[in-house]
């Protein structure tokens, strides 16, 4: 006997509206590894030093919470793209604060690299054209990728954060992850491939 699947996120919605307390309860939880993914990819090494994307994730729900009157949206791809601009807005406003800021310049803390003219993200796409890899968080199933994701073992996990959402170049995730180029690419092909099984299954 097959357990019995979760409520569509568009169902969720319109139960919440009618002022379902427990269905807004659980669209907000079916959400939460979703933004974490996202958080991760969107704060910087530097920025980590004084923000856990944790955090980011945290402040974003309880405004989506606060403001949940205002989204318009019916669909799960409406729903995560609301979530996802809130999420935005939240980073940006923390790196105005830190990177914007003398006396709080965490650029000083870890030289990694210079900062570039974008407010955040990646300095330069892995790749001239992204890859169906690359973009797999766009796909329809975003809720589905990121329950498979929590699943992996955690440098599976780091890998593919550095590499398809930071779309990092392998030199530059191998320096981070202190592996070799090699090995990194290997651990990456073990890491897609996981997921795969796990989204398949």
């Amino acid at each position: 006997m097959s357990d019995p699947q979760p409520p569509a996120v568009s169902d969720l919605i319109r139960k919440a509206r009618t002022g379902d307390g427990q269905s807004r309860q659980d669209l907000f939880a079916a959400s939460r590894s979703y933004m974490g993914l996202v958080a991760r990819a969107q704060v910087e090494s530097w920025l980590r030093v004084k923000v856990d994307a944790s955090d980011v994730v945290q402040q974003t729900l309880l405004e989506a919470h606060r403001d949940f009157e205002r989204f318009q949206g019916e669909s799960e791809k409406e729903w995560l793209g609301w979530l996802r601009r809130i999420l935005a807005h939240n980073v940006a406003d923390y790196v105005r604060q830190y990177r914007g800021t003398a006396k709080r310049r965490v650029g000083r803390e870890i030289p990694l690299r210079e900062p570039d003219d974008s407010a955040w993200g990646a300095p330069e796409p892995a790749a001239p054209v992204a890859t169906p890899s690359q973009e797999f968080l766009q796909m329809d199933a975003e809720l589905r990728v990121s329950a498979a994701m929590e699943q992996l073992p955690p440098d599976y996990r780091e890998v593919i954060m550095l590499r398809n959402l930071q779309r990092l170049p392998f030199n530059e995730v191998a320096e981070r992850m202190g592996r070799s180029r090699p090995a990194v690419q290997m651990l990456w092909m073990r890491a897609i491939q996981r997921l795969q099984e796990l989204l398949e299954g």
